[in-house]
């Protein structure tokens, strides 16, 4: 027999008193593929949704860098700082590789031991989805949920690159970048436009000796912000160095981060990004709800599995396929 879900109420009220399992549960809604668990995570959301949740009072984070660069050691030794100082954090993630590998955040979360124990800190892996989209939009919900329990602080992890950081920065107030110590090659293999995004670009792993090959790679870097066309925010990206696992600079990072957010919030930049971040959110749901109209509808389903046959054959161009298709709904 399926166990009955709590009320809306009870969510609500639940959440708002820091309730983990309620909060834990009204997550695996936002997650949940069924249609009655969006309705009631919807239902939730606009309960939560208060015009306190553009106060600005929470600092949302996004912290991204390649594989192996020690982003989970990085937010540990970040958030330990941070719950030592009486921070409420959570820890979020996008990751659209969850598909295929089963995500890495499951895996740091045991690797964060300390964080994970701590009763002032909340680490969620990040959900499965078929796109990216799914995953960030999963992401937004979530961040509205773990803020309304009293979660001021959220720090938004990407895997892997690309698509996933453009999707965290128009989510999170901060950008920061992880690097690892290298030279002049290293800077070749970053995209440009992940550098142009960064509001804090941290070479971590400076220790031992790497010590020298990190101030190297930070002078490049530092070299390459000044070519980079001013940013919206009137903020000049700050280059740092750290090392997570021996808890050096990481003090430095988070008071340049409030310095940030002071910076931002006097000028009124953060709080016309929030604004821009919620109109993402409306267009990206609603690209989303048609997508998921379009597939269901009858007429497209049938015309679509014609002209796979065609396009698998040779016989149709991919192109001519999709007009087909398209064609199919009276917009």
């Amino acid at each position: 027999m399926r166990r009955q879900l709590p009320s809306v109420e009870q969510f609500v009220q639940g959440i708002r008193a820091s309730d983990r399992v309620l909060l834990g549960q009204a997550i695996t809604l936002v997650e949940s593929a069924r249609e009655e668990h969006q309705i009631l995570a919807r239902e939730i959301i606009g309960r939560l949704l208060s015009p306190s949740h553009t106060s600005l009072t929470s600092l949302r984070i996004a912290v991204t860098g390649a594989p192996g660069v020690g982003k989970s050691t990085f937010i540990e030794a970040l958030g330990m700082h941070l719950v030592a100082q009486g921070k409420r954090l959570a820890v979020l993630a996008i990751d659209p590789s969850s598909t295929v590998s089963g995500g890495s955040i499951l895996g740091d979360k045991t690797r964060m031991e300390q964080l994970s124990a701590s009763e002032k800190a909340f680490i969620r892996p990040s959900p499965s989805g078929d796109s990216l989209g799914g995953v960030a939009r999963k992401t937004r919900e979530a961040i509205v949920l773990v803020e309304a329990a009293g979660f001021d602080t959220v720090i938004i992890e990407t895997v892997g690159v690309g698509q996933s950081e453009i999707a965290a920065q128009r989510m999170t107030d901060v950008f920061l970048l992880l690097l690892l110590p290298g030279a002049g090659d290293e800077l070749q293999g970053i995209k440009r436009g992940i550098v142009e995004m960064a509001d804090f670009l941290v070479v971590n792993k400076t220790d031992g000796d790497r010590v020298k090959l990190a101030n190297q790679a930070r002078g490049h870097y530092l070299n390459a912000t000044h070519l980079l066309p001013p940013k919206s925010s009137g903020w000049q990206p700050r280059v740092m160095a750290c090392s997570a696992l021996e808890n050096m600079g990481i003090t430095e990072i988070w008071e340049a981060i409030l310095e940030f957010h002071s910076h931002t919030l006097a000028n009124g930049f953060l709080q016309e990004n929030r604004r821009q971040q919620a109109l993402y959110w409306l267009e990206d749901s609603i690209e989303a709800g048609l997508k998921t109209m379009f597939y269901k509808h009858p007429a497209v389903k049938e015309k679509l599995a014609e002209v796979q046959a065609e396009v698998l054959a040779g016989r149709m161009s991919p192109t001519e396929a999709a007009a087909r298709v398209l064609a199919i709904v009276d917009w």
